[in-house]
């Protein structure tokens, strides 16, 4: 299973009687899901069932969907009130006329107000039976096309990922090979220290004493646990990029070791090319972190 990014983007559109109406969403990433939705007046309750549907989908990120609906222009319906011409006709034919006043003609009764009506189909958008099932209808295929644009994208981001553990693990290699790191230079780094403490102190120093100390303090700036530890970590995001899925959250744990372990690298370095190193690694970590960010 491939690895998701939590950036994407998709759009559905369509035109459905008078409405031209499209659905857009887009996601970037968070620590948590959310999805805000912005809808026309009167399709609030389709926005809801399309967020429920896309928060079933998706398992972090930040999400914006937003529909908007335009009206087309259409040439307006005429609708002759029949009622309204009934009673009409039924009050003229009441009436006793004289003979110099012509019949009243179809074209006259039609010019009376309230005969003849003016439909513009103007109902309100949510009680539209054919709009709102095509608005719900076009929900599945939109996020569809979001988790397929979130695949890309995760498809590209994980080969960064993997470049990025593939220079980490070489920069431990580097940091397991440094000369300053081999036994014979750190005694004899050590012994030129102590001569030259011995030196200073004279006979007051106790010589079996300061080796002693000379013992621990090489021991303290031994980096062998954290080059162990960061090859467990470097395996460890391979698996995880492997495995697939929902493992951001996992990624951001190990993106946080990586960092606590080149940390004590950089503070335990006795040499200035182990140094150099470690602050090479510490932003090869961060750039990693930052990646991670992006993982759902």
């Amino acid at each position: 299973m491939a690895i998701a990014s939590m950036t994407g983007f998709a759009r559905e559109a369509g035109i459905t009687g008078p409405y031209q109406w499209a659905w857009e969403i887009k996601t970037v990433n968070g620590r948590g899901l959310e999805v805000r939705v912005r809808t026309p007046a009167g399709l609030e309750a389709v926005g809801e069932e399309a967020r429920n549907q896309i928060l079933k989908a998706l398992t972090r990120g930040q999400g914006q969907l937003n529909l908007t609906l335009v009206r087309t222009s259409t040439a307006p319906k005429l609708r002759v009130n029949q009622e309204a011409l009934q009673s009409l006709l039924s009050a003229i034919g009441a009436l006793s006329l004289p003979e110099t006043v012509k019949p009243a003609s179809l074209d006259g009764l039609l010019a009376v107000r309230g005969v003849v009506e003016i439909d513009e189909g103007a109902a309100e958008p949510g009680q539209d039976e054919a709009l709102v099932p095509a608005l719900r209808s076009a929900v599945a295929p939109l996020v569809e096309s979001l988790k397929t644009a979130r695949l890309q994208e995760g498809l590209s981001l994980a080969g960064v990922l993997r470049r990025q553990l593939d220079l980490i693990a070489e920069l431990v290699d580097q940091a397991e090979a440094a000369p300053a790191r081999q036994p014979e230079a750190v005694r004899a780094k050590l012994q030129a220290q102590i001569a030259q403490i011995l030196e200073a102190g004279g006979s007051t120093l106790d010589p079996a004493r300061l080796h002693q100390e000379a013992v621990l303090i090489a021991a303290r700036a031994d980096i062998r646990e954290e080059l162990d530890r960061l090859r467990a970590h470097v395996e460890a995001a391979r698996g995880l990029l492997a495995e697939g899925g929902a493992v951001g959250r996992r990624l951001d744990f190990l993106a946080q070791e990586f960092g606590r372990e080149a940390n004590t690298l950089c503070a335990k370095a006795n040499d200035v090319a182990l140094s150099r190193i470690g602050l090479e690694l510490k932003a090869v970590v961060e750039q990693f972190r930052e990646q991670v960010q992006n993982v759902e």
